[in-house]
């Protein structure tokens, strides 16, 4: 099993759904991610060079989501997780995305995928 760098409970601000007030307005999306990488050598080393950068991983997440317009929260995790492994180190993603008070009586609605870097849904 790998190491895994957790991002939790980001929140952003975006339009996603199907129906016309979702298109118009934006809503909240919160998003988790679990990064499954090899953290030895950065434990080690102790130099951002041996590390996944976390940081910019996020800021990328946060400028595709906020600028997105996307339709599914599938897409929007599928997309979160093709960013996530961009970074050669990320061997694998788990990518949680919901939609806060989308559903009449419950807290929250969303997906959680896991993306291997060979693409493959497990």
């Amino acid at each position: 099993m790998s190491d895994q760098i957790v991002i939790k409970d980001l929140l952003i601000r975006t339009i996603v759904g199907i129906n016309e007030e979702e298109r118009r307005n934006r809503q909240d999306v919160l998003i988790n991610i679990t990064l499954h990488a090899d953290t030895l050598l950065a434990g080690a080393s102790d130099d951002i060079q041996d590390a996944v950068n976390y940081r910019t991983i996020t800021k990328k997440v946060i400028r595709r989501v906020g600028e997105s317009s996307f339709y599914l929260v599938e897409k929007m995790a599928a997309e979160i997780a093709a960013i996530c492994l961009d970074d050669p180190r990320v061997e694998a993603v788990d990518v949680r995305v919901e939609k806060p008070g989308a559903l009449r009586f419950a807290r929250s609605v969303g997906v959680e995928i896991h993306r291997t870097r060979s693409g493959k849904a497990v």
